[in-house]
């Protein structure tokens, strides 16, 4: 088993609007490049593989992080698509589509966005990558997206995504899991503090 360090990207104009953002490549704000700059990784992972999402806010914050230096861009690391509904507040959903998106919330790892894609989906492109991992046995930081860590949580924990999380998780954190050979991961540390430069 080799550990995967996750991290969201910091915040951006559509986070503080509560918008879903998905496969929209929305920048960091100001305010999460202020947010991101005052974050300190565990000494640990500084030495570790460096991966992201290519969306920007990721690449972007994994950039700050590394002084300057690119993470290598990872697919499998972009956002669970939102398809049509993004861009749109998940308020203004339930109130458009009312017991329709009721039904479609009550799906959990199943719930399809009209052309996006499910959490499951996103499982199946994860468990390659993370089996690659695995078999490199080289300890990785992934700098990625909250739909994608609840994602490796549900892998984890065997939620369906229907109702809470079983576990809190605090979006300024870092959450180490175990990569294993066949794509698996077991939770190792949730909530690993950024400490402030």
């Amino acid at each position: 088993m080799t550990i995967v360090a996750f991290l969201r990207h910091g915040s951006t104009v559509w986070n503080e609007s509560k918008r879903l953002q998905g496969m929209t490549d929305v920048p960091l704000s100001d305010a999460g490049r202020v947010q991101v700059s005052a974050w300190s990784v565990p000494a640990e992972v500084t030495s570790w593989r460096w991966q992201c999402s290519p969306l920007s806010r990721a690449s972007e914050t994994a950039r700050l992080l590394r002084g300057g230096h690119d993470a290598e861009a990872e697919p499998a690391l972009r956002e669970m698509s939102f398809g049509d509904w993004e861009g749109y507040r998940l308020d203004d959903l339930r109130r458009q589509f009312g017991a329709e998106m009721l039904g479609n919330e009550a799906q959990g790892v199943d719930l399809v966005p009209p052309g996006g894609e499910s959490p499951r989906q996103v499982m199946e492109r994860l468990r390659p990558w993370l089996a690659t991992v695995a078999r490199d046995g080289r300890s990785t930081v992934a700098v990625t997206h909250k739909g994608v860590i609840r994602v490796v949580l549900a892998m984890a924990t065997g939620w369906d995504m229907k109702g809470r999380q079983p576990l809190k998780l605090d979006w300024q954190s870092m959450h180490f899991f175990r990569a294993q050979a066949d794509g698996s991961v077991v939770t190792d540390r949730l909530n690993v503090a950024l400490t402030h430069a």
